[in-house]
């Protein structure tokens, strides 16, 4: 059984049918099968060339420098979601309630420095959020020398976003005058 396509020109029923310019051809659908085939094979490869390219550029952002700032207190999700990594990583030196270790100006047993209160009534507020991502990922001691306190990064524990809504919480508890310069810190 084998299966046939006419090519697509038109045959003027009015003239010979013979003659050159409009013979019409048939083909076996195996071979139009075949260079079809091709084509789309093509246009496959392309198609996921650029859904690769696409897909690259899109989502490998996240591996790049992250400079999205300022970090704001407009998403109650970020918050809540800050507030559950907050208690799982910063509790233990920052207080429940933000409030930092008790004489946090002065030195621990150990001869460090304590943990600073970060609800607005330390200096945390002073920095931009570029610093306190930082400060947050890689730990004091990674990025100021000699540094004697015992703020260690938490980059294998929190992702970038977490840091985000750590800080998005962190500033929810600052008053809004506080807050809103370092959010002009932070622009």
């Amino acid at each position: 059984f084998d299966i046939y396509r006419v090519d697509s020109r038109i045959i003027n029923p009015g003239q010979d049918s013979g003659q050159q310019n409009q013979i019409t051809t048939i083909e076996s659908f195996e071979s139009v099968f075949n260079e079809d085939k091709t084509i789309i094979f093509l246009k496959t490869k392309i198609s996921k060339s650029v859904f690769i390219i696409i897909f690259y550029f899109c989502f490998t952002s996240f591996a790049f420098p992250h400079n999205h700032f300022p970090i704001t207190t407009e998403s109650k999700l970020m918050i809540v979601k800050g507030k559950i990594a907050y208690e799982n990583n910063c509790v233990s030196c920052h207080m429940i309630d933000l409030a930092g270790a008790k004489n946090w100006k002065g030195v621990d047993e150990d001869g460090h420095r304590k943990a600073p209160p970060l609800n607005g009534t330390g200096h945390t507020w002073h920095h931009d959020d570029e610093t306190l991502h930082a400060i947050i990922k890689y730990g004091l001691s990674n990025l100021v020398k000699n540094y004697e306190g015992k703020m260690i990064g938490f980059k294998e524990n929190l992702s970038d976003k977490d840091i985000d809504n750590v800080l998005a919480y962190i500033k929810s508890y600052w008053p809004k005058d506080k807050y809103e310069h370092q959010i002009n810190l932070s622009k």
